[in-house]
């Protein structure tokens, strides 16, 4: 399981023209799925998720969680986080998870995470999506549980 971590000020997401999720200062987290991923793998990036210290303190530096802030989360799903671009020039995507084992993990995914955070927003799984956000940092970082 691979997560692409954006801390962010705000961000949104749309589907055919209309938002169908926003938050404000949190996270956003691009979530791909591999083939072996497991509900077990998903909690525990929803707990590195949770505790991850990647917010500043009183004193700018980063000590803080997205627990300790009440900050809110954007899960998207991104199946391309497991492109393998190192042979030709078409990236493939054969260790990503099969589409119905992605959309049930992404949907446990988020159900798990929406007890847990202020606000917890998502996409729609395999839609076309437009996603804004305003990245604060910028700070990004990528997460893998294997």
């Amino acid at each position: 399981m691979r997560v692409l971590l954006q801390r962010v000020s705000s961000a949104s997401v749309s589907v055919s023209g209309g938002e169908i999720g926003r938050i404000g200062r949190g996270c956003l987290a691009l979530l791909g799925v591999g083939q072996s991923d497991t509900k077990l793998q998903a909690d525990k990036m929803i707990k590195k998720i949770k505790k991850l210290r990647i917010f500043p303190d009183a004193q700018g530096k980063t000590n803080l969680s997205l627990e300790d802030i009440d900050g809110e989360l954007m899960v998207i799903s991104q199946f391309t986080l497991y492109a393998d671009c190192r042979k030709g020039n078409r990236p493939g995507f054969t260790e990503a998870g099969s589409p119905a084992q992605a959309e049930a993990l992404y949907n446990y995914f988020v159900d798990k995470c929406k007890p847990l955070f202020k606000k917890t927003a998502d996409g729609e799984f395999g839609a076309d999506m437009q996603v804004s956000l305003t990245n604060d940092g910028p700070f990004t970082v990528m997460l893998e549980i294997d």
